[in-house]
């Protein structure tokens, strides 16, 4: 096991600075002016001193050398938009809320999800399947752009005895509105892998074993059903996380919510190249962070993951 969390450690960090590399110098490539128009007017010994401070007169490799020795030391450069803002500040002060949006979310996807997934497979064909796949196409139907408004607007102040405020990032029951509208796809599509797992593993020869030899429904069920079935919804797990943590604009937008997915998006629009760059080698540390502790799950409930991949 212990090689096995070795190795994908550093696929990981292997993998993490293939991004960061790849991404500075896709930046290095982008059009239009880091400064903005402004800059425009400034006159060329100007222009020099402000190449100068973000040492853009240097070589490119020396550049590069330099950004990856900053970005080792946690330092992802200073904002050319906003010179006296560190991207690490912008980071700190808006992510936790779009981590803490994200992870309402996820434990929402999660219950629900799964439950309506084993509920459908364990009635295949009947009434209750049919109820929650109708449920799943309808969460995949409805983007959170359109279920945000509608929920902030109907149960938000429609239903403001519910004490659900429609906006807003104040107080526990401010988390409910927009979590609800981040999870619904979410719960869509695991309910969905869920019974498509289930379906698959209830017709395996050893679950029909397992029935001859008189095992009660139940300990088939959560002993070898449910364990072997999660094992493709814990692989999704990791993006599905990821996507949800580091938060959607619109739904963040909706519900006032101050996170991250803001700054990342006036970030292109005024072609902040350290900023860009900084929040996307964020999100793909978040990335495979996510789906290196999805690798160790997945070693942990199917043993045989681990002994393949320390064989290969």
């Amino acid at each position: 096991m212990v090689k096995f969390i070795v190795r994908r450690f550093l696929y990981m960090v292997v993998t993490l600075w293939v991004i960061i590399t790849l991404v500075f110098f896709l930046m290095k490539n982008l059009p239009g002016n880091p400064f903005g128009e402004a800059s425009m007017k400034l006159s060329a010994e100007a222009k020099k001193i402000l190449m100068s401070q973000y040492g853009l007169d240097k070589p490119v490799w020396e550049q590069y050398l330099k950004y990856m020795w900053n970005v080792l030391n946690g330092d992802l450069g200073r904002s050319y938009q906003f010179p006296t803002t560190k991207v690490t500040e912008k980071i700190t002060q808006a992510f936790p809320a779009s981590a803490e949006l994200g992870l309402w979310a996820l434990l929402i996807a999660v219950i629900v999800g799964l439950f309506l997934g084993i509920i459908a497979s364990l009635n295949h064909n009947k009434g209750l399947d049919y109820s929650a796949m109708f449920t799943a196409v309808i969460g995949v139907s409805v983007p959170s752009m359109v279920l945000g408004p509608l929920l902030s607007y109907y149960v938000g102040v429609k239903m403001s005895w519910l004490g659900l405020p429609p906006g807003l990032w104040n107080g526990p029951e401010s988390r409910v509105l927009p979590a609800l509208a981040l999870s619904f796809g979410t719960i869509a599509v695991l309910a969905r892998l869920m019974r498509a797992s289930m379906l698959d593993v209830l017709s395996q020869d050893y679950i029909k074993t397992a029935k001859a030899k008189g095992l009660s429904p139940n300990s088939t069920v959560w002993k070898h059903t449910i364990r072997n079935a999660i094992i493709p919804v814990i692989t999704a797990l990791g993006t599905i996380t990821v996507n949800l943590i580091t938060g959607t604009l619109i739904v963040e937008q909706v519900f006032a919510v101050p996170g991250l997915g803001k700054h990342f998006v006036q970030a292109i629009y005024s072609n902040d190249y350290t900023m860009i760059a900084g929040l996307t080698i964020f999100y793909s540390a978040i990335l495979m962070i996510a789906l290196f502790i999805v690798d160790i799950t997945y070693g942990l409930v199917d043993p045989r993951i681990r002994i393949s991949k320390g064989r290969s």
